[in-house]
């Protein structure tokens, strides 16, 4: 049984719109996976980040004086 050219040729348009959907699906998933290394590494840093702050905390107390410029 013959396909009707019209058939076919839609059919065709469809598989080349479902092969670049693929391609697009891959490309997205791929980046998704790429953020959320970066997310992932940023908490990192930022934990760690938050650890050196609390092991540098001044003292509750502070003189004004300490927050003179140099030039008074």
């Amino acid at each position: 049984m013959a396909a009707d050219p019209h058939t076919e040729g839609r059919l065709a348009e469809l598989e080349i719109k479902a092969s670049y959907a693929d391609d697009l699906l891959d490309e997205l998933n791929q980046l998704v996976w790429r953020q959320q290394q970066q997310i992932t590494q940023l908490q990192l840093e930022l934990a760690t980040l938050r650890d050196q702050l609390r092991d540098n905390a001044s003292p509750a107390f502070r003189s004004l004086r300490d927050e003179l410029p140099p030039h008074y």
